[in-house]
C-alpha cells in the first residue's frame, strides 16, 4: 500500500470517494480507488438517520474507522469535524484516530455544534482557537506519516478573502493538507490555488446541490488541486437506490422485480470473501 503522501506526491489530482461502513469502503477498494474518505455527514446519514449537526460523537467515528482499517488496506481519511470540543478533545481525537487506522485527520474551524459546510447557519472560532487546536493536533499524532488537514468554513461567514488568510494561518501552524470548503465559483476555486500552488496540497469537495461547482478530478488537477473528495455521494446513491427499492418491495409485496438491481445470495458474498473465509475456518477444525 502506497503512502497518502506518497499520493499525494505522486497524483495530479488524486480522487478520493466518501464511505460510510466496512461494506462501502470494500467496494470502493475493489473498484480501484488508491483512498478512501470517511465521510462524518455520510455516518450521520447512516447510522443515525439525521442531518450533519454536530450529532456524531468521537466515539461513532472511531468504531467506524476502526471497522474499515480492519477490512481494507487503503489509506482512510478522517473526517473529525472540530476534533469533538477544544485542544484537549483535539488531542484525545487525533490519537484515537490514528491507533484506529488513519492516514489523515481533518479538522475544521467551526464552532460546536457543527454543521454541514453547504448548509447555511455556520459560525467559525477565532483563528488563535483554532491555530491552537492544530498545533494540539500536530503535537499528538505518533508518525509524521499520518497527515493533518485543516479546514475553514469561513467562506460563507466571513468571505473568500477571510478564508484565505485564515488557511495561511493554519499552513503556517504546521497543516499538512489545506481545504476551504464551500467555495462558491470557479473564480473562487482559482483565486484559492493561485495563493497555495506550489506551498500545499488543497483538496476540493464536491458535493452534488451543494455550493461548489462540480468537476472532474482531471479538470480539478488542472486548476491546481491535488485531492478531490465526493464524500456523500455513495451515502445518497444508496438512499436513492433502497427508495425505489423499498417502494417497488411494498408494492409488489416480492423482490422479483428488483432482481437486475441488487446482487443475489452468492454474488454478494462472493463479493465480501465469503468462500475464502469459510476456507480459512476450515484450517482450525
Amino acid at each position: 500500500m502506497k503512502s497518502l503522501k506518497t499520493l499525494l506526491q505522486s497524483s495530479s489530482c488524486l480522487l478520493v470517494p466518501g464511505v460510510y461502513d466496512s461494506l462501502s469502503a470494500l467496494i470502493a477498494e475493489q473498484s480501484g480507488f488508491q483512498a478512501v474518505y470517511l465521510s462524518g455527514a455520510s455516518i450521520a446519514y447512516t447510522r443515525l438517520g439525521r442531518s450533519d449537526v454536530g450529532l456524531t460523537t468521537y466515539t461513532e467515528v472511531e468504531q467506524t474507522l476502526s471497522r474499515i482499517a480492519d477490512r481494507i488496506s487503503l489509506p482512510v481519511i478522517v473526517d473529525g469535524d472540530t476534533g469533538f470540543g477544544n485542544a484537549m478533545n483535539v488531542m484525545r481525537t487525533v490519537r484515537g484516530f490514528e491507533k484506529a487506522g488513519a492516514s489523515m485527520i481533518q479538522l475544521e474551524d467551526q464552532t460546536f455544534p457543527k454543521r454541514c459546510g453547504h448548509l447555511a447557519g455556520k459560525s467559525v472560532i477565532p483563528v488563535s482557537e483554532m491555530c491552537g487546536k492544530l498545533k494540539a493536533a500536530l503535537d499528538s499524532r505518533h508518525s509524521q506519516g499520518t497527515l493533518i488537514l485543516a479546514r475553514t468554513d469561513a467562506v460563507a461567514v466571513e468571505g473568500l478573502d477571510a478564508a484565505l488568510e485564515r488557511a495561511e494561518a493554519y499552513l503556517e501552524c504546521g497543516a499538512d493538507v489545506l481545504f476551504i470548503e464551500a467555495v462558491r465559483s470557479e473564480e473562487q476555486m482559482s483565486q484559492t490555488c493561485a495563493r497555495f500552488n506550489g506551498r500545499v496540497p488543497l483538496l476540493a469537495n464536491m458535493v452534488e446541490g451543494g455550493m461548489t461547482p462540480i468537476h472532474s478530478a482531471s479538470d480539478l488537477g488542472k486548476i491546481g488541486f491535488s485531492i478531490v473528495i465526493f464524500p456523500g455521494a455513495a451515502a445518497r446513491a444508496v438512499a436513492h437506490a433502497l427508495e425505489r427499492f423499498y417502494g417497488q418491495l411494498y408494492q409488489h409485496g416480492s423482490t422479483n422485480g428488483s432482481a437486475d438491481a441488487m446482487l443475489n445470495f452468492d454474488q454478494l458474498n462472493d463479493l465480501i470473501g465469503t468462500p475464502s473465509l469459510l476456507e480459512q475456518a476450515a484450517r482450525y477444525e
